[in-house]
């Protein structure tokens, strides 16, 4: 899972949504859809999701489902629910957090060239993994039908693209600029709710996303580190990202139909995601003759590598755990506003971890866009 999966699918990038969105998007346990990763999708990229989404990036809620968030307002007395939201949130920050960064280490000190393969690689082990806890009734997974994969097809599509796009942005980029460009991803999803879905922002939301295009302008032109290659993967996975979030809300009632339950959850859109997502690998990957890099390049000899790659993807699954873990115990409110809040130690852990060239103007851009990204997380939830 990359980032965002998120942006993952979750997140990263979380994007709270209207009440009505939230009861077409939610499962039938109170979990929000990914984008998402995310993300689920501004939150998108692991809100893929959350899936790694999710992850997608996404309040009102219907009395199903309206028991898990109400600790965000009424907190029992006890040190079990005292704790649980301090254990949740920090396994989340930990490891969409740790993630980013291994991916980062993958990427640029083992210099691997790859990141098809390395995206094939971290969606394989989620797909085992899920697949096992499922066998052991650890988790509930919809079963899989070509009805459903019809429909999911072209999310998943856009998905990989988003996946990829942020592995080579990752690598080009240092991860505070990576941080602070994704908040484009808000305005371009904003943009698209209202052109799509008629959804109109408050005036708080769109300062908030115009100080977030400052801060992108700004901190590009004083990026000492600038890379024209990696800036242009990067716009292209802020466009794939709103993509994934707007497609998934589009679809999601349709797959939920495609069921057999009617409902389509968290982990199963997880799997869904990573199993549709290995064809597209291997296509990819034969066609730029990526395979041949990776038969050749020598840091696959080093079991460190192995190491390292197996963890990301392992956190990128942990990433959709952990976040849905955190949202029961807390409620969307909370998990927004720590999401945006979490981009701070990203970003110092990014710079000081890879020695990245800062001039005083640049930490100044970086700054005001996870300042930006705070404002728009607390302008959403009003």
């Amino acid at each position: 899972m990359s980032d965002f999966k998120l942006e993952v699918v979750i997140p990263n990038d979380y994007e709270e949504p209207e009440p009505n969105e939230v009861n077409k998007i939610l499962n039938d346990s109170g979990k929000q859809g990914s984008n998402l990763i995310g993300n689920f999708a501004t939150n998108a990229e692991r809100r893929a999701i959350a899936d790694r989404f999710f992850r997608g990036n996404q309040v009102s809620h219907s009395d199903s489902v309206r028991a898990p968030f109400e600790g965000d307002e009424k907190r029992e007395h006890g040190s079990g629910r005292k704790s649980g939201p301090l254990l949740s949130g920090m396994a989340y920050c930990f490891s969409s957090c740790s993630m980013i960064l291994l991916n980062k280490v993958v990427l640029s000190i083992y210099n691997f060239n790859a990141g098809i393969s390395l995206m094939l690689y971290q969606n394989l082990i989620c797909c085992l993994v899920v697949a096992v806890l499922g066998f052991c009734g650890a988790v509930s997974v919809e079963k899989l039908n070509w009805k459903l994969v019809r429909v999911w097809l072209p999310v998943n599509a856009i998905f990989v693209g988003m996946l990829v796009s942020g592995m080579y942005s990752l690598k080009y980029i240092n991860i505070a600029m990576v941080t602070i460009l994704k908040n484009v991803t808000n305005i371009l999803t904003a943009i698209g709710e209202l052109y799509i879905f008629r959804k109109h922002q408050n005036q708080k939301v769109w300062t908030a996303m115009f100080l977030m295009m400052i801060s992108a302008i700004s901190g590009g032109i004083t990026d000492l580190s600038f890379d024209a290659m990696g800036y242009l993967w990067q716009i292209m996975n802020c466009v794939l990202t709103a993509s994934y979030s707007l497609t998934l809300r589009r679809v999601m009632d349709k797959a939920k139909q495609s069921t057999r339950s009617g409902s389509l959850n968290e982990i199963s859109m997880v799997l869904l995601n990573n199993l549709l997502s290995l064809p597209f690998g291997i296509f990819l990957i034969l066609l730029f003759d990526e395979w041949k890099y990776v038969m050749n390049v020598d840091v696959i000899k080093l079991p460190m590598f192995w190491v390292v790659a197996t963890a990301s993807g392992l956190l990128g699954l942990a990433i959709s755990f952990t976040s849905m873990w955190f949202l029961h115990q807390t409620g969307p409110t909370t998990y927004s506003l720590v999401g945006s809040l979490n981009k701070i130690p990203i970003s110092i852990a990014g710079l000081v971890l890879f020695n990245v060239p800062l001039s005083l103007a640049n930490l100044f851009s970086i700054l005001f866009g996870l300042f930006a990204g705070i404002f728009f997380a607390r302008a959403k939830m009003f």
